[in-house]
């Protein structure tokens, strides 16, 4: 492989840099379902749909400046029940929202790793 124009990963902590060492010009999309699923698990139950609904606002935004805008309402909601989740996702909102650049038909494939998963289960 000569050169790869983006990569969407799981979240593996240094995979990004490594993947940007050998590829400097490659788009790093980290997986939203990821981000999401872990995110979830530090929102108390009652709660879940509720901020999943929110949240999706986000990264179902059509362009990245809405999403950016649409990012503050979780912050504002969210922030003071779940400051690490809400942390997490503007320290690394550069990762996941690299999709923004590309059409909805594109989104829909890079967004998640999960397709890649299945078809190697």
């Amino acid at each position: 492989m000569k050169d790869n124009l983006i990569a969407c990963v799981d979240g593996l902590s240094g995979f990004p840099d490594a993947i940007t060492s050998i590829f400097p010009n490659t788009d790093v999309q980290l997986c939203v379902v990821h981000r999401i699923r872990n995110s979830v698990k530090y929102v108390d139950s009652k709660n879940q749909k509720e901020f999943l609904k929110d949240l999706k606002l986000v990264y179902a935004a059509d362009i990245k400046e809405k999403a950016e805008m649409e990012s503050e309402n979780p912050e504002k909601k969210w922030g003071g029940q779940n400051p690490i989740v809400i942390k997490s996702w503007r320290d690394k909102w550069k990762l996941p929202s690299s999709y923004f650049q590309y059409t909805a038909a594109i989104r829909r494939m890079i967004y998640t790793t999960n397709t890649v998963e299945g078809y190697h289960r």
